[in-house]
């Protein structure tokens, strides 16, 4: 049985994972104008809202993540 590209990389493979999320347009020109603005992308601004999303709903896992 062959392999995927993404089993073949073994253990140098990254501990993320890729998802496709839509937005509203108004929501990601917001976005794209918080990227901007911040000179990041729009990846970055999505995984700083998440990670403030989950910080503010469950403190505690937050804190063991550190």
């Amino acid at each position: 049985m062959r392999k995927s590209a993404k089993q073949a990389k073994g253990p140098t493979e990254p501990k993320t994972t890729r998802v496709s999320v839509s937005f509203p347009s108004e929501l990601y020109e917001t976005l794209e104008n918080l990227a901007r603005d911040k000179k990041v992308s729009v990846a970055w601004v999505v995984r700083d809202a998440a990670e403030k999303y989950i910080g503010d709903q469950w403190p505690l896992l937050s804190q063991q993540e550190q």
